[in-house]
């Protein structure tokens, strides 16, 4: 545990995955987590002593979240999203906050507030985003879970550039608040280094909060538990552009191809499929601009405090309703 809390300050100042790190309350939690051990009898939780980060974007009790701009460097939540209320319940130790665009809005990720997250593999590339700061943190060694949200690639672009598991979870499984200025395009789920503590992660968090209304019923199946079953028999829909005709790179394409022919020699039914939706792009576009444009609208004066590119599409949201 003592590792993880102190590495942030050692390697952040490079890396830039952390923008709050929460150092005294770790210690403290943690050296609670060691006392719980040495009681003979006392119950522990699935996570017990577990570090973990949130991304900025995702609130915390007690600890300041910016979402990635100046407009709320001094914002500190009087409540715990979801997620983050569930961890900790199951015994895990939040060590900080990790870096993320302004709400969001870039595949890759730096802001005004906190400048730019790095790869930890190559310094000079990014980890991808938005939910960069989480991955960067897991792929350095900064403990071995991090909070993310996906509403067009947030979790899954970052876990690739990184090399960590980004399990981006079916829509309302683990409960979104307050809600996302996205609506239904946002996700919130787990960036790690192995699937099984994806699904572990997975099976504290999931399950139903008054709070979201689109959350879904607690699952019957033990999502730990079952990943020793294998996958033969199961149907996997491989669509190598999603039906939307946007370009691939080759690369790209031929990873995508050796996956599903892996499928394939797993035992499943690998069957190319097409939701035949060329106008998906658009659609995600006026939803995702919609929804950002008119949660930063109030703030359109304060010129200085947002990105040049981020302003840009306000205006022209707004102009084009």
């Amino acid at each position: 545990m003592w590792r993880p809390i102190g590495s942030p300050s050692r390697v952040n100042p490079r890396l830039g995955a952390f923008v709050t790190v929460t150092a005294d309350e770790a210690r403290r939690a943690a050296r609670a987590a060691e006392r719980a051990v040495m009681r003979k009898g006392a119950r522990l939780g699935p996570l017990h002593g577990v570090p973990f980060s949130v991304k900025d974007l995702v609130i915390t009790r007690g600890v300041r979240t910016t979402f990635g701009t100046p407009l709320f460097r001094d914002n500190v939540p009087v409540e715990d999203a979801p997620m983050v209320a569930r961890l900790q319940a199951a015994g895990a130790i939040m060590i900080g906050k990790t870096n993320t665009p302004t709400f969001g809005w870039l595949g890759a990720t730096h802001n005004l507030l906190f400048g730019p997250t790095r790869n930890p593999w190559h310094l000079d590339r990014t980890p991808g985003g938005s939910s960069g700061g989480a991955s960067a943190a897991v792929a350095a060694g900064l403990g071995p879970l991090a909070v993310g949200t996906d509403g067009g690639g947030s979790i899954r672009i970052p876990a690739s550039f990184a090399g960590v598991v980004g399990y981006k979870p079916s829509y309302g499984r683990i409960p979104i608040y307050p809600a996302s200025a996205a609506w239904s395009l946002s996700h919130i789920g787990p960036l790690t280094r192995t699937v099984a503590d994806a699904a572990l992660v997975l099976q504290v968090t999931a399950g139903p909060d008054e709070r979201d209304p689109y959350s879904l019923p607690a699952a019957a199946a033990d999502y730990a538990k079952r990943l020793g079953r294998g996958v033969k028999g199961l149907r996997v829909a491989y669509a190598d552009d999603l039906g939307g005709g946007e370009p691939v790179d080759a690369e790209v394409g031929r990873v995508a191809a050796r996956a599903a022919r892996a499928f394939r020699d797993l035992g499943c039914r690998v069957e190319s499929a097409a939701p035949g939706w060329p106008s998906s792009a658009e659609c995600w576009y006026a939803i995702f601009c919609g929804g950002v444009a008119t949660r930063l609208a109030p703030y359109r004066d304060r010129r200085a405090d947002l990105e040049p590119g981020l302003l840009r599409l306000i205006d022209e949201t707004l102009a084009n309703p």
